[in-house]
């Protein structure tokens, strides 16, 4: 079969684990025998002056469109505040026209917005729900920049939150352009249940999503040592990764690595330069955090938005390494159904649990040993592959059978 994946961001334009999710599963789509082909916009990740890694091309067999306007910014920009592909509209078209049996649509909020998925013709359409943006202008649930969203008010919220308000938000566009959708993939039962309850009527599938690595060889010397533990993720506030270094600089008898890249990053590592259990690591690839989450007594996970998933718990789960969490969304989901952690209601708990694995190696590895059995079991490419597959067969053998 031939998919073609519709992206606003794909590596190395990429700013999170939307991306590396996509790029994930178009490269075990291709390796299970089928065509693929990527969608993203490149300017959209240059907002901002955002400049790309650099990373060596890859011979994955994806063939990659990067979207590039000679308007640059302007085009994602009129994207957001239109909800349809402006500038890129012809591009898309000529791409999307194309004899795909597959569109999948993945995080389209500045390259086509709604509007995109009326455009082209598949077999089948879908989508899939990485983060709250049908239902949240900020996509988190970050409510003017300070905490977690309690009711809607959103736009007041999106002024004080810097991202220009969506007037076409108040209409049925949404709603409209969903009645293209054959089927929503939602990561978790609180991300399905939470659109549902919004009034999101299409159909809805749970398709967990997987590792990227199996974390096999990856073995744990230094967990024998100085307790480690680790965070993985955007540094930025609704991450909840300020209070967690607060946290950790009254723990100096325990070690806090910070993997990742972010607005508060810089702010952080000097505020904090005298604290010698913490490091920031910036950006780390994914050749380098297997070894991290191995490492780690445990991985932390204290999001104060809700997350529709947790991509990072089971990536610890893959390198047997348990997970602490925040109760927020998708990520508690998971933690609670592996057992393999701790989800905690506040930060104070969450203290008291580091305390508790850092003195009790034996249960940790326990956990360890739960979440590795979870990815082996749930959480890892071929069971992914298999039943996003069999969704996929399934919606297009329902097709052939309502066409004469």
């Amino acid at each position: 079969m031939r998919f073609c994946m519709v992206t606003t961001f794909y590596p190395p334009y990429h700013l999170g684990g939307d991306a590396v999710y996509v790029q994930a599963l178009a490269r075990a789509v291709r390796r299970a025998g089928h065509e693929v082909e990527v969608v993203h916009c490149e300017d959209a990740f240059r907002l901002g002056g955002r400049v790309p890694a650099s990373l060596p091309p890859e011979d994955d067999g994806i063939v990659v469109h990067r979207l590039r306007s000679a308007w640059g910014a302007l085009s994602p920009l009129i994207t957001q505040q239109t909800g349809r592909p402006g500038l890129k509209r012809r591009e898309l078209e000529a791409i999307l026209a194309r004899d795909f049996d597959v569109i999948h649509f993945h995080n389209i909020s500045l390259v086509g917005g709604p509007g995109v998925l009326s455009l082209g013709r598949a077999r089948t359409k879908l989508y899939s729900l990485h983060e709250h943006w049908l239902l949240c202008p900020t996509h988190i649930f970050w409510k003017n920049r300070e905490r977690a969203c309690d009711r809607p008010t959103c736009f007041s919220c999106c002024l004080r939150s810097g991202v220009p308000p969506q007037l076409w938000r108040l209409g049925t566009l949404i709603a409209r352009e969903l009645e293209n959708i054959d089927l929503l993939f939602a990561p978790s039962e609180f991300t399905a249940g939470r659109h549902r309850d919004a009034g999101i009527s299409r159909p809805i599938e749970i398709l967990p999503l997987f590792s990227r690595f199996d974390g096999v060889g990856v073995n744990t010397p230094v967990r024998a040592g100085r307790p480690r533990f680790l965070f993985v993720g955007r540094v930025t506030p609704p991450k909840g990764i300020r209070q967690l270094v607060d946290a950790f600089v009254r723990l100096p008898e325990y070690d806090l690595d910070v993997a990742g890249d972010g607005e508060l990053r810089v702010a952080l590592e000097h505020e904090f330069e005298s604290a010698r259990n913490i490091r920031f690591l910036g950006e780390v690839t994914a050749t380098e955090l297997p070894a991290l989450y191995a490492a780690a007594r445990a991985t932390i996970v204290p999001s104060l938005a809700p997350e529709t998933f947790g991509l990072v718990a089971v990536e610890s789960f893959a390198c047997s390494t348990p997970v602490l969490a925040l109760e927020a969304g998708g990520c508690g989901e998971v933690v609670r159904a592996s057992n393999a952690g701790v989800v905690c209601d506040d930060m104070d708990a969450l203290v008291v649990a580091i305390h508790r694995l850092a003195r009790e190696p034996r249960l940790a590895e326990e956990m360890g040993r739960r979440g590795r059995a979870a990815y082996e079991t749930t959480y890892n490419e071929t069971t992914h592959v298999r039943a996003y597959l069999d969704h996929v067969q399934t919606l297009i053998d329902a097709a052939a059978r309502r066409t004469p």
